[in-house]
């Protein structure tokens, strides 16, 4: 699995903007390809879940989704996104109205462009652990973390994690690294 300073090696999936629920929606399409070099000079938190249309995933979504525009102030894309195509990820919006009109990313990995690379394959059932990934302008990984298929996680601690990653000299706590105790 690949780790915290480890490069995001080059990867294409099928990305789903944010705010679309249908495959075009006023002449425009809902889907775009997202590589390593998409949103340069950006942070990327990149979360997988196993599935689309199962129970805990839609919590974690709407849970990241309530948070996006604090990680676009905070210069940060987030993207959610399975090993299911990039339709079923619309029609999971459509049938969920927690979901419709999210604003922010989802990618389809059908290919393991991603899944794979990063080592988050869940062996015997073929489709990405729960893996939160905070990644530098530099596609450096800053931060892992992976849960099981029946542990959620939560989107605030990930916030929280990204403010402490881009607050430079300093530790979690807002001290001087190295003065003062945690």
């Amino acid at each position: 699995m690949k780790t915290i300073g480890d490069k995001l090696e080059a990867f294409r999936v099928t990305g789903v903007k944010p705010g679309f629920n249908q495959h075009e929606e006023n002449g425009v399409s809902a889907f775009e390809d997202i590589t390593e070099s998409s949103f340069p000079g950006k942070w990327k938190v990149i979360y997988f879940y196993p599935k689309d249309f199962t129970q805990v995933c839609p919590t974690e979504i709407v849970g990241f989704n309530a948070l996006a525009d604090e990680f676009e102030e905070r210069g940060a894309v987030l993207m959610g996104g399975s090993t299911d195509n990039e339709y079923v990820k619309l029609a999971w919006r459509r049938d969920s109205p927690e979901l419709g009109k999210l604003n922010h990313y989802q990618f389809s990995d059908t290919a393991g462009a991603l899944v794979d690379p990063l080592g988050i394959r869940e062996k015997s059932e073929g489709v990405a652990l729960r893996a939160t990934f905070i990644v530098d302008p530099d596609n450096i990984i800053q931060h892992v973390a992976v849960n099981n298929f029946n542990v959620g996680r939560s989107p605030e601690e990930t916030l929280r994690v990204l403010d402490a990653l881009q607050t430079e000299g300093l530790c979690a706590c807002n001290r001087p690294i190295g003065g003062g105790t945690l």
